[in-house]
């Protein structure tokens, strides 16, 4: 089921992240640039809600700004209710490069580090959650190595078990498979996914693939570029790894594909 424009399919209860008419601006050396032009969404507790567009609609834009790091110059986000201002370990994110990890501390250290910085846990209470969640990614034999022995999807899920261990509101993830190979990437994809089903966290996770969007999210924000506009919204509860190459996954790419595109085709 797909809602074209600003409108969202209702709900029952308060959304966890609302972001309400948020436009976006960054600064050049030439000029002042609109990222995102008054965007409305809400995400919901649980929810694999994945911001896609192409080059230049915001996405990662958006991201920052609701991890606190970008200020709208038009709107609000509210995380629970309360507006968001600046960064909180409420909001954790994941990036796509693999030198988010300090290369001089152990895996174990890396995933302590953010719960000792910020004082939420003691030193023996960090580690037990450390282990905890590096088990949950499959790295628990990989806890005293150094980022440097492992490969690139192994330093993501070291990432992603740093980011879940702090036990965030909201998971962002800023197209956090974007540079792995293609049989990695659909693993990460997968272990993604059953992390999920176990953990049940929710995540906010930008990408630009039309295909990873499917798979990931269960819904799926539309954005149009120059500025970042909401296209639509879709539902895409059904969708997993096997479905790739179905009939109805790829009418649904397809559809997909023309409405983020349809302006530069010259569809009316």
């Amino acid at each position: 089921m797909v809602a074209t424009g600003d409108a969202a399919p209702p709900y029952v209860h308060e959304a966890l992240l609302q972001v309400d008419g948020v436009s976006l601006e960054y600064r050049t050396p030439e000029r002042v640039v609109r990222a995102t032009h008054r965007v409305s969404f809400d995400v919901h507790a649980a929810d694999r809600f994945v911001l896609l567009g192409p080059s230049g609609c915001g996405k990662s834009t958006l991201l920052k700004a609701v991890a606190g790091f970008i200020p709208p110059v038009e709107g609000e986000i509210r995380l629970d209710g309360r507006r968001v201002s600046q960064p909180g370990p409420d909001r954790i994110v994941v990036f796509q490069e693999f030198d988010q990890l300090p290369p001089w501390k152990t895996v174990k250290q890396n995933v302590m580090f953010p719960l000792l910085a910020s004082r939420t846990l003691g030193r023996k209470e960090a580690a037990e959650r450390a282990l905890h969640y590096l088990d949950k990614v499959g790295l628990s034999k990989f806890a005293d190595v150094h980022p440097h022995q492992l490969s690139g999807g192994m330093k993501q899920r070291v990432a992603i078990a740093r980011a879940l261990a702090m036990q965030p509101r909201v998971l962002l993830m800023d197209e956090p498979f974007a540079a792995l190979d293609a049989l990695t990437r659909r693993r990460m994809q997968q272990e993604l996914l059953e992390l999920w089903d176990e953990v049940r966290f929710t995540l906010l996770f930008v990408t630009h693939s039309i295909e990873e969007a499917l798979v990931v999210g269960n819904r799926v924000a539309l954005l149009s570029p120059h500025p970042g506009r909401m296209r639509a919204e879709l539902n895409s509860h059904g969708y997993s790894l096997d479905s790739l190459g179905g009939a109805d996954f790829q009418a649904t790419a397809r559809r997909i594909h023309d409405m983020l595109f349809e302006e530069e085709q010259g569809t009316p």
